[in-house]
């Protein structure tokens, strides 16, 4: 995932997202589908059938540079009403308030027709009615899609037998790391090769607090995603939402409560002791701010995310800054790494027909996904070289007027523009690793929180209560984390892990 350069998620960015047979698959990567540049589709109405249409479609940013944007609006205006008869009004929301303020569209009713929606609430948003399933749109009106979009990548989003998401085309796998300034890593001479776990970065972090007054060593990659949330990864199969999770090393398949696992309270004591060496800013629960723009200004020396091949050139470019990073748990390929950032349509869609030809068009188009991948040629990159790009001259990641980087969420990324430095062949090392990745045993299983919803949204209520606080190191474990299951107990967790574990024994019957 790319929460966090010209790139999510991570950390988003710094965010992140194969199916049950991925080793099975015929071919190591989506298909490119270069030849509906035009924006042609077959199987739609003629253009000229076609009413106007007005859509609203909304994503996260984990950027401020989005100046660019009603620009860029502008020009994909004059394509889409061109191919589909359909104008597009964009609707960017910062990461840190995206959760809520679709809650709240959704809620009430709003013009909402296509949105982001991530593996940890695809799953709610199903079982509270607010998705419309896919499958007979995908068939209908989007052949690109079809093409470009192996059905394994399809089928892991599948919920109770529907599609109600279709996975942006990149990685979709991650590795988990630590991001840092290379200017930095370089002065203070820190070896990277002696990192090999969390619990070897305190050196590390000790020596940038000491010498760099004003830095903070360690920041979250998005305000969303807590430092000890990176950790999880590294044992875990999440299943969605974390209630309820199988250890990666389980052959057995058995859901547990990971809060109540010996590895969580490992993970809250690593932060802990972080804070309390203050390693993390006091007001790490709480800051609205993101790792890319933190390390841009200065602020901050490292924050971890998930990696790709790539990743950092394309942070370095996103930051303005030279980045290296230090890898801490391997690529492992996760259901969530596929439905992590995925394209829905809303339930109140005035014209889901519609919304599904232009998503066709993000799988296809190559005009359109670069324009919505790296804003408007000439102003924010010109070409170097068949299929590289670059800023042009007197523009940088800080200057760029469209930065939000965003090219790992816009659809196909394997039909975009690689930007410099990143390698020619980027794409083709971005299928490789995706095939190479460990796959989860649970690869393809979707929890479907219908029968549980009471429970999941009332737990739901607790782990917001509790999660930013204990994973940033804020709280004391060793006084919050027993209140901490307590709540959850009450709330009704081991009803939802008692459904979850049904359901993956059921999915489990059908894989044999």
């Amino acid at each position: 995932m790319r929460l966090n350069k010209k790139h999510v998620s991570t950390a988003l960015i710094g965010s992140l997202a194969l199916s049950v047979a991925l080793t099975g698959c015929s071919s190591n990567k989506p298909q490119a589908n270069n030849s509906n540049s035009s924006g042609k589709t077959q199987g739609v109405e003629a253009k000229a059938e076609l009413p106007p249409y007005e859509l609203t479609v909304a994503f996260f940013t984990v950027s401020s540079q989005n100046k660019g944007i009603p620009a860029v609006e502008e020009q994909l205006n004059k394509l889409t009403k061109a191919k589909i008869n359909t104008t597009v009004k964009l609707v960017p929301i910062s990461y840190g308030s995206y959760d809520q303020q679709m809650n709240l569209m959704m809620a009430g009713n709003e013009k909402l027709d296509l949105f982001v929606t991530e593996a940890k609430n695809y799953g709610t948003q199903v079982g509270q009615g607010r998705l419309l399933p896919l499958d007979d749109l995908i068939d209908k009106q989007a052949p690109n899609i079809k093409k470009a979009v192996d059905p394994m990548y399809l089928e892991a989003a599948r919920v109770n037998g529907k599609i109600y998401g279709i996975t942006s085309i990149r990685d979709l796998a991650a590795n988990r790391g630590l991001v840092m300034r290379k200017d930095l890593v370089d002065k203070y001479k820190i070896d990277l090769t002696k990192i090999k776990t969390y619990n070897d970065l305190d050196l590390v972090f000790q020596t940038i607090k000491d010498n760099e007054p004003g830095m903070t060593p360690l920041v979250g990659y998005t305000p969303k995603n807590p430092p000890a949330a990176s950790f999880v990864y590294k044992d875990f199969d999440n299943l969605d939402n974390n209630m309820g999770v199988i250890n990666l090393k389980d052959d057995n398949l058995k859901v547990v409560n990971l809060y109540e696992t010996k590895e969580y309270a490992g993970y809250l004591d690593t932060v802990r002791r972080w804070y309390n060496a203050g390693f993390m800013a006091k007001d790490v629960a709480t800051t609205k701010d993101n790792a890319n723009d933190l390390v841009k200004a200065n602020r901050a020396f490292s924050f971890f995310t998930s990696m790709k091949p790539g990743y950092e050139s394309q942070a370095s470019r996103s930051i303005g800054k030279e980045m290296v990073s230090v890898e801490i748990a391997p690529a492992t390929t996760l259901t969530n790494n596929i439905t992590k950032f995925m394209w829905s349509i809303a339930k109140n869609s005035k014209d889901p027909s519609r919304a599904m030809m232009f998503l066709d068009l993000l799988y296809s188009d190559k005009e359109i996904i670069n324009l919505l991948d790296w804003g408007i040629e000439g102003k924010d990159y010109v070409k170097a070289g068949d299929n590289m790009i670059d800023y042009p001259s007197g523009v940088n990641a800080t200057s760029v007027e469209y930065g939000l980087n965003l090219n790992w969420l816009f659809g196909n990324s394997f039909i975009s523009y690689v930007f410099k430095p990143d390698p020619a062949d980027l794409w083709d090392r971005m299928g490789k690793f995706n095939k190479e990745a460990a796959k989860s045993k649970a690869l393809g299983f979707t929890f479907d929180v219908t029968p549980v919803k009471t429970e999941v949204a009332t737990v739901t209520n607790v782990i917001n209560q509790y999660q930013i606080g204990l994973e940033t190191g804020t709280l004391d474990p060793q006084k919050e984390l027993p209140d901490y299951i307590k709540k959850l107990k009450d709330a009704g967790m081991d009803k939802v892990i008692a459904e979850k574990q049904k359901q993956l024994d059921e999915w489990k019957k059908t894989r044999k």
